[in-house]
C-alpha cells in the first residue's frame, strides 16, 4: 500500500524570508524622511548674533548734496549763435551784468522790417490826425462866413421890418429881405449843427487814433528791448553755475545756458529709493555730521515723482547759516522716521535676502536650528523681532546662499 506524503507549503516560507527585508527597507524610507538634514559649517564661516531687548528707532541714512537755497536759470531768449563771452563758469555776478552775446542776422532783419512798419503806420496815423484837425479848421472858417452872411441879413431884416411898417419900404422888397434873413438863419443852423456832429465824430477818430498810437509805441518799446535780448545779461546777483557756452555754438530761444546761484543759505538734495516714498514727509527731523558737530535738518518738499527707482527730497538747515557750508559737499543724512520703542531688535544681516524674514537658524550649543521668526520694520541698523526669538538667544546673520534646504547646522570649531 502506497504511503501519502504531505507536500510542503514553499510560499509561506518565502513570506517569513522576506518580512524582515520589508521591514528594513521601511525604516530606512521613514529615517531618511523624518530625519533632519543637516551641514557642517565651520564657526568662521557663519556671523552669530544675539537677540537683544533695546529701544529700535525707524530711521532712514541717505546721501545728500549741498545746493544754493535758491538758483534762477540762465535761458536764452532770442535765439542765435554766440559771439562774444564775457564772463566765466564759477565767477560772481551782479544783477544785469552782460555774461554771452549772441547774433542772429535773420532775426536782426525781421527786427528792423517790423520797426520800419510800425513808425509808418504811426506817421500815417498822425497825418490822418493832422487831415481831420485841417478839416476842423475849414469848417471853421465856413461858419465865420455864414455867420457874417447871417449878421448881415439880420441887421437888414431889422432896418427893412422899421422902413416896412413906416410904409416907406416896398412889400415886395421887404419879402426879399425876410426870405433872405430866414434862409441865413436856416443856414447857419444846419451848419453849426453839421459842425458839432463833425466835431464829435472827429474827436472819437482821433482818441482811436492816439490809442491806436499808443499801442504801436508800446510795440516800438517791446521791439527795440528785444532787439537787447541778443545780450543775455545776469538776472539777479550771484555765482554762475553750469555756465559753459562755446563761441559759434547756435542756441535756440528758451535753451538754458548757466544758471545763477543766489548765495544766501543752502539745502540739502538727495534721491531717495522709491520704497521709502510713502515714509518720508515734509517737516520730518533729521541731523548730519559736520565739522565735529551735528547740523539738523528738516524735510522742505517732496518731489514723488520716480525716476530710475528714485525720488527728490530737499531738506532745510535748521539754524546753519554760521556755519562754512559749501556747495557741492555730500553728507550723510540720518532721517527719524519714528520715535524710540522698546523691542527686541537683531542686527541687520545677510540671511534676510534668502528668508525675507520668515526664518532663521537659532545657537543652541554646537548646532543651529531652523526657526520660523517674523519681523516688523527695519532700520539701517536693525529688524524688528515680533515673534519667534526670545531676547538673549543668538543666531545666525550671515548668508543663507548655501542653506535654503537644510534644517540644522553642526557648527565646528
Amino acid at each position: 500500500m502506497d504511503t501519502v506524503v504531505a507536500r510542503k507549503n514553499r510560499k509561506n516560507k518565502y513570506w517569513i524570508l522576506a518580512l524582515p527585508l520589508f521591514l528594513f527597507a521601511g525604516y530606512a524610507v521613514y529615517s531618511a524622511v523624518t530625519k533632519k538634514r543637516s551641514l557642517v559649517v565651520h564657526r568662521g564661516e557663519v556671523v552669530i548674533k544675539t537677540v537683544e531687548d533695546d529701544y529700535f528707532e525707524d530711521f532712514l541714512v541717505f546721501q545728500a548734496k549741498v545746493e544754493p537755497l535758491n538758483s534762477m536759470l540762465l535761458n536764452v531768449i532770442e535765439g542765435g549763435s554766440v559771439q562774444e563771452i564775457f564772463v566765466e563758469n564759477g565767477d560772481h555776478v551782479t544783477q544785469g551784468q552782460p555774461l554771452v552775446k549772441l547774433y542772429n542776422p535773420n532775426t536782426e532783419l525781421g527786427y528792423m522790417t517790423q520797426e520800419t512798419s510800425i513808425i509808418e503806420q504811426i506817421n500815417n496815423l498822425n497825418k490822418g490826425k493832422l487831415d481831420l484837425r485841417n478839416q476842423e479848421l475849414n469848417l471853421a472858417k465856413d461858419l465865420v462866413a455864414i455867420e457874417h452872411d447871417y449878421q448881415d441879413a439880420k441887421t437888414l431884416y431889422d432896418l427893412n421890418q422899421k422902413l416896412f411898417k413906416q410904409e416907406i419900404l416896398a412889400k415886395n422888397e421887404w419879402d426879399k429881405t425876410a426870405e433872405n434873413f430866414r434862409f441865413q438863419k436856416e443856414r447857419k443852423n444846419i451848419i453849426e449843427q453839421s459842425i458839432r456832429k463833425e466835431k464829435q465824430a472827429n474827436q472819437l477818430q482821433i482818441s482811436q487814433m492816439s490809442q491806436s498810437q499808443g499801442i504801436m509805441y508800446k510795440s516800438l518799446e517791446i521791439l527795440r528791448k528785444n532787439k537787447k535780448n541778443f545780450l543775455v545779461t545776469a538776472p539777479v546777483s550771484g555765482r554762475l553755475s553750469s555756465f559753459e557756452p562755446v563761441l559759434g555754438k547756435n542756441y535756440i530761444a528758451g535753451e538754458t545756458i548757466g544758471k545763477i546761484d543766489v548765495m544766501k543759505g543752502y539745502k540739502l538734495i538727495a534721491d531717495v529709493d522709491e520704497f521709502y516714498l510713502e515714509k518720508i514727509a515734509e517737516g520730518q527731523k533729521g541731523s548730519i555730521d559736520y565739522k565735529n558737530k551735528t547740523l539738523t535738518v528738516t524735510v522742505a518738499k517732496v518731489i514723488p515723482e520716480v525716476k530710475n527707482g528714485k525720488f527728490l527730497v530737499e531738506l532745510n538747515f535748521n539754524g546753519a547759516d554760521e556755519t562754512d557750508l559749501r556747495q557741492g559737499l555730500s553728507f550723510g543724512v540720518r532721517l527719524t522716521l519714528s520715535g524710540k520703542v522698546k523691542t527686541l531688535v537683531l542686527s541687520k544681516g545677510s540671511f534676510y535676502q534668502e528668508t525675507a524674514g520668515r526664518w532663521i537658524f537659532v545657537v543652541d550649543g554646537d548646532k543651529a536650528v531652523r526657526r520660523a521668526i517674523k519681523t516688523g520694520r527695519e532700520n539701517p541698523l536693525y529688524y524688528e523681532i515680533l515673534g519667534g526669538l526670545k531676547a538673549g538667544e543668538k543666531v545666525v546673520t550671515s548668508s543663507y546662499a548655501d542653506y535654503k534646504e537644510v534644517q540644522e547646522l553642526n557648527i565646528e570649531k
